[in-house]
């Protein structure tokens, strides 16, 4: 050390470390998109992050044909119903995979030389091959013609090649996207062991390192009533990146439930009871619309968390959905009221009612009754312990590997409690604390460079029920006397 002679200053660490901020309720949402229609095509399997409408339909491109498009649906919804951002989609659609062939497919040339295919004829324009039918000669692209999709996502070749006119045939030979042969393995995904590329679900664990974002929702809308996709969706909601946790929602298989009694059997028989996951049930009609009740529930957890400085202390029962009606998949109305409502939410299923406006209706996760733990059973109690882990742990990374002493100690105990303080004076806890216990710390633990906090936190359970009670007072007849 070089000799000193005057006065001289240094820094030390600050002594508390500010939280950080995370979005509680980013939906990661699992489909299939008409990726034919975009401008600008993700790729497939691969997480894609949106902030605006525009750049989902840019992305994955749009069409009104939920069924096959899954994740248009959840696009729809989330930016043009609920005005709610980010999401993260994966497309499980794959261009290279899920196609049809078709060969000299002839067609007619129209008075204004264009001929219009069908929407439902998914056209990958690379592919296209363009013929005279007269003499069999390939006419060549943007010289003898030129190939786009219009707005109805009909695909519409016009010739410029004066030898074709106007009511002579031409023949079309293409591959077009075939969204029927994605099946439920395609939503569930896994690694290939040669490339190591994730598919499917196994992309959950790529938001966080390529967004910095920790995915707060995870769906599967069209999908996730079976039971495969929702043991699956139940597995990724714990231990995201080895450590972050979310909530799985999913919905209940309409098609096979048609009355609400039965639904309890259904929920058992496919083993939907898990503290992660939350099943919802029926579906949601709006305007001739079918929406997934997972769908609208993602959207209406969004517009809550955003009311209260997106911290999920409180619950998405009794919050407005966007819909006009409850049905089947078939479009059959069922109506719910409070009682039958009443008994699928105590049966750990979220549904909805027309109580002064349709409104979301249910606290409990799908654990229920099974499990009863509060820090499982209710939903935002479930969702604010995931929230407080992920919280914690993205605040306090810099932490690692720093030297085992005092000061590490005092500045995450007292760092956390502050934070814990703040939100138990904003009514978003109860109360709050993290102590460093002697007892929770053994010495080999210590030696082995392993450090234990515990944390004491009481989210606030809903007023799931209020009553009031009346009692006939015959002292009030004193009052006729005064």
């Amino acid at each position: 050390m070089a000799y000193k002679h005057g006065i001289y200053g240094r820094e030390v660490p600050t002594s508390l470390v500010p939280m950080t901020q995370i979005n509680a309720g980013l939906p990661v949402v699992f489909g299939t998109a008409p990726i034919h229609l975009a401008t600008n095509p993700a790729k497939v399997n691969e997480p894609v992050l949106c902030y605006k409408y525009d750049e989902a339909v840019q992305s994955l491109g749009y069409s009104d044909n939920w069924a096959d498009y899954t994740l248009c649906e959840f696009m729809y919804s989330q930016f043009a119903l609920f005005n709610m951002a980010p999401v993260v989609f994966v497309n499980v659609l794959d261009p290279a995979a899920h196609k049809t062939t078709v060969n000299d497919q002839t067609a007619e040339v129209q008075e204004d030389k264009t001929v219009i295919l069908p929407a439902a004829d998914a056209v990958l324009i690379p592919s296209l091959k363009v013929k005279s039918a007269e003499d069999d000669g390939e006419l060549v692209k943007n010289t003898d013609y030129t190939a786009a999709y219009n707005s109805d996502g009909q695909l519409v070749i016009t010739v410029l090649k004066e030898a074709v006119t106007a009511g002579s045939n031409i023949k079309l030979s293409f591959d077009k996207l075939n969204p029927a042969a994605v099946e439920h393995s395609d939503i569930i995904g896994g690694v290939d062991v040669s490339t190591g590329a994730y598919t499917g679900m196994e992309n959950i664990a790529k938001v966080y390192p390529k967004f910095g974002l920790i995915p707060g929702l995870i769906l599967a809308p069209g999908w996730s009533d079976d039971a495969g996709v929702v043991a699956v969706m139940s597995a990724k909601s714990t231990g995201i990146n080895s450590r972050f946790k979310a909530l799985a929602l999913a919905d209940i298989n309409t098609k096979e439930v048609k009355k609400y009694t039965d639904v309890v059997a259904w929920k058992n028989k496919h083993n939907i009871v898990d503290p992660q996951l939350v099943a919802c049930y029926p579906m949601i009609g709006l305007s001739g619309q079918k929406y997934h009740f997972s769908t609208q529930l993602a959207g209406v957890i969004c517009a809550t968390d955003a009311k209260n400085n997106d911290i999920p202390y409180k619950s998405p029962s009794n919050e407005s959905i966007k819909g006009d009606s409850t049905i089947l998949e078939d479009g059959t109305e069922m109506l719910l009221d409070v009682e039958t409502g009443g008994y699928l939410n105590g049966q750990g299923v979220v549904t909805a009612i027309n109580e002064g406006g349709w409104k979301a209706w249910g606290n409990r996760t799908s654990c229920y009754p099974g499990n009863t733990d509060v820090k499982d059973a209710f939903i935002p109690i479930r969702r604010m312990f995931c929230w407080v882990n992920n919280t914690l742990i993205t605040t306090f990374w810099n932490e690692i590997d720093n030297p085992m002493n005092k000061r590490l100690i005092a500045t995450m105990v007292d760092s956390a409690n502050i934070w814990l303080n703040g939100l138990t004076a904003k009514q978003f806890i109860l109360g709050g604390r993290v102590e460093f216990r002697e007892d929770e710390n053994t010495t080999t633990d210590l030696m082995d460079g392993i450090i234990n906090f515990h944390v004491y936190i009481t989210p606030p359970p809903p007023a799931r029920d209020i009553e009031f009670v009346q009692e006939y007072d015959v002292n009030y007849f004193k009052t006729l006397f005064e």
